[in-house]
């Protein structure tokens, strides 16, 4: 079987090294003859690359190249790979794709064209890098109704916050930090603003629930806006917080989805996974709260599960297989404050009693928060679960100035 390669960055380059060094189990396990590299597209020259004979910059020579079966892209972004991807699997190509934000812009319609030329567009290395997600929730969790979708979608983010609690560090630091480790770019927007992770959550989400989720749609807060005050206080709280991307069914037809951080409480299977680690939990009727761990990019990670994929689509070379989801659907997803929620609060008062008293009235046994060094004119509670609306709209009646508000999850 025939195999290119669109794009040779990281994540390219790693599926090529993977291809070649494991070959022979990787061909055993395909049910193939062989499997080999027959271009890679890059606009760089690889003059000195052991595969510079593979190298192309003309799209055109894959697309037309009959004996091509599978295409890899690992390009990223939306163009010209949405283009590429979408031509190849016209031309009767199967694809594989590492591309999170082709998915969760362009998912819906791929799969589309896929399911028309009856070839397989398959993407288990757009979320969570190594960490196996997409094939259990296709297959091995088929059976279940999903009720929800949660986790640490993004590395760079949770070693700031990781940082942040186990050191200290300031957020301008730990992020220094990130970057200086490569784990952040120099732009790192993506990423701390929560983009990265709600890319990610629909189409893990599009997968659990059936219908395209768009990131427009995703209720999207970063972690620019946390302190060492929110760190200190969440310890009081007996938790940490994490970036978490979550979709939740708020009744048989509709669903919410958010990213944002949030308080966690210490035991919860998520609150100890640190530094780049990612961590999945998903929920459901039968099997109730099963998680998945391990590192959610780097090279060889995310390129063992696009190599997975392509795997499979050489098992299924002469059908499709049975996966995707379907349209997106007017008003599908929620505003997130329809949902009951436990809230965290930090402001500033100029009347700590006064501010005490007024917290006290309007919620039924708030806890108090309390950090040390914590000053007069600032005041720090957790309310009980309300509707959320309610809850926001009580809070905003108070007689403070509001610093932080953030949600509180109970995994």
């Amino acid at each position: 079987m025939q195999i290119a390669i669109m794009g040779f960055g990281t994540i390219g380059s790693g599926v090529a090294e993977l291809l070649l060094k494991n070959n022979k189990s990787i061909v055993a396990k395909s049910g193939q003859a062989s499997m080999e590299i027959k271009y890679i597209l890059d606009i760089r020259d690889f003059d000195n690359h052991a595969l510079r004979d593979c190298f192309t910059k003309n799209f055109d020579d894959i697309v037309n190249d009959p004996s091509v079966r599978v295409v890899v892209e690992c390009m990223g972004g939306l163009e010209p790979a949405f283009t590429y991807v979408s031509s190849c699997l016209a031309a009767g190509k199967d694809v594989v794709t590492s591309n999170k934000e082709l998915v969760a812009e362009k998912g819906y319609e791929l799969l589309e064209i896929a399911k028309k030329n009856n070839v397989n567009f398959l993407f288990e290395a757009s979320v969570g890098g190594g960490i196996p997600i997409i094939r259990p929730i296709s297959s091995c969790l088929a059976a279940n109704e999903i009720e929800e979708i949660a986790g640490i979608l993004n590395g760079t983010t949770n070693f700031i916050l990781t940082k942040m609690f186990t050191e200290q560090t300031s957020f301008e630091d730990a992020l220094a930090q990130a970057q200086q480790n490569g784990y952040a770019e120099r732009n790192p927007a993506a990423d701390i603003e929560g983009h990265d992770a709600a890319r990610k959550i629909c189409i893990l989400a599009s997968l659990c629930f059936g219908k395209h989720i768009y990131p427009g749609s995703v209720e999207t807060v970063g972690i620019t806006g946390i302190t060492a005050e929110d760190v200190a206080y969440a310890a009081d709280w007996g938790g940490t917080i994490k970036l978490i991307g979550r979709a939740k069914k708020l009744n048989d037809e509709k669903i919410c989805a958010t990213v944002g951080p949030c308080l966690i409480q210490a035991h919860s299977q998520l609150a100890n996974v640190n530094d780049v680690f990612n961590a999945i939990l998903v929920r459901g009727d039968a099997i109730g709260d099963v998680v998945f761990y391990g590192r959610g990019a780097g090279k060889f990670p995310t390129a063992s599960a696009v190599v997975a994929d392509v795997i499979d689509c050489a098992r299924h070379s002469t059908k499709r297989k049975l996966f995707g989801w379907g349209a997106p659907e007017d008003g599908y997803v929620l505003d997130a404050e329809l949902q009951n929620s436990s809230l965290y609060v930090r402001a500033d008062t100029d009347d700590y009693v006064a501010a005490f008293n007024a917290v006290n009235r309007a919620f039924d046994q708030p806890q108090i928060l309390h950090r040390e060094g914590e000053p007069k004119s600032e005041i720090a509670f957790v309310t009980p679960v309300l509707r959320e609306k309610e809850a926001r709209a009580a809070i905003a009646a108070l007689p403070m100035r509001m610093k932080t508000i953030l949600r509180v999850l109970d995994y």
